[in-house]
């Protein structure tokens, strides 16, 4: 079984803001005074997320976590269940609560996207399996972008470029062109004048802003980065779909580098890109790269 993690006193994950649990006669003056105690179900997710529980491994038990976080039983129990409606956890009487498959975990679930966006890197499967969903929608979505986005849309696409581009000349925190670049593909997904489409970027974002940030934070040249999604918004502002397809897959294959993710070697075309960048051929392709097999590079 791996190592617990610390509790938040050791500076591991953060703290609730839960209250002690006593009857009325047994409370003291110090235990009223009592600071803020760790949030279990946030501690939990943070050490799954973070794969220092991996899929397969059992969670300590509840006595152990009552003794590690002086929290009551009823208090850790209800932490433990909120992870297993998440579809994380499955309890087996008599054998404890192990970690689900990460195919099992509802990652559209609203507080399952929040544990993803704060815990989830460095974690190698989802992180890939984050970048084929890009890989086979963004693509596509940007094309269609090209044909349906007004005056507006383009309105906000440009000021997401405009802040990232302000972030990178002008030497602001690395935050805000996180922040930018990621209103930049919710724009492009809005752009789309598509319910399930703008919906699902928007539901989908947390786990969009995880490889945004992790690659953006990687990157050698953020400049280059720039300069591939101007290359997007320009295709989208002219209206020209199989362009903005291309460039599209371009910033992927940036992200793709700054991950520690190879991509296929790219094939000269009409738009730069060749047809072999189409997303389900370039899928078939990404699924059988052997660096998928080890860890994301962390440099």
């Amino acid at each position: 079984m791996p190592t617990p993690p610390r509790s938040a006193a050791g500076g591991h994950p953060r703290a609730g803001t839960s209250s002690p649990t006593s009857s009325p006669t047994s409370a003291t003056a110090s235990e009223s005074s009592t600071t803020a105690r760790v949030d279990v179900a946030e501690w939990l997710a943070q050490a799954i997320f973070e794969n220092r529980y991996p899929p397969g491994s059992l969670i300590p038990r509840e006595l152990d976590l009552c003794d590690q976080h002086a929290q009551s039983r009823a208090t850790v129990r209800t932490a433990i269940q909120s992870l297993v409606n998440a579809g994380i956890l499955t309890r087996t009487t008599g054998q404890g609560t192990r970690v689900n498959p990460l195919s099992e975990w509802h990652l559209l679930d609203p507080r399952v996207t929040g544990w993803m966006t704060r815990y989830a890197m460095p974690h190698p499967q989802l992180a890939r399996d984050i970048y084929a969903f890009r890989i086979s929608i963004e693509p596509f979505v940007a094309a269609l972008a090209a044909t349906e986005a007004t005056a507006q849309d383009l309105s906000a696409i440009e000021q997401a470029y405009d802040g990232m581009a302000a972030a990178v000349h002008g030497g602001s925190a690395m935050e805000e062109f996180d922040r930018a670049d990621i209103a930049f593909h919710d724009a492009i997904f809005a752009a789309t004048h598509n319910v399930i489409w703008a919906q699902l970027g928007h539901v989908l974002k947390p786990s969009i802003s995880l490889l945004v940030a992790t690659s953006n934070h990687n990157a050698s040249e953020l400049g280059d980065s720039l300069g591939r999604h101007r290359a997007v918004m320009e295709a989208i502002r002219l209206r020209q779909p199989e362009a903005a397809h291309a460039a599209t897959l371009h910033v992927l294959d940036r992200t793709g580098r700054d991950l520690g993710l190879a991509m296929p070697e790219v094939t000269d075309g009409p738009h730069g890109v060749g047809r072999a960048q189409e997303p389900l051929e370039l899928l078939r392709r990404f699924g059988q790269l052997p660096s998928l097999s080890a860890p994301l590079s962390r440099e």
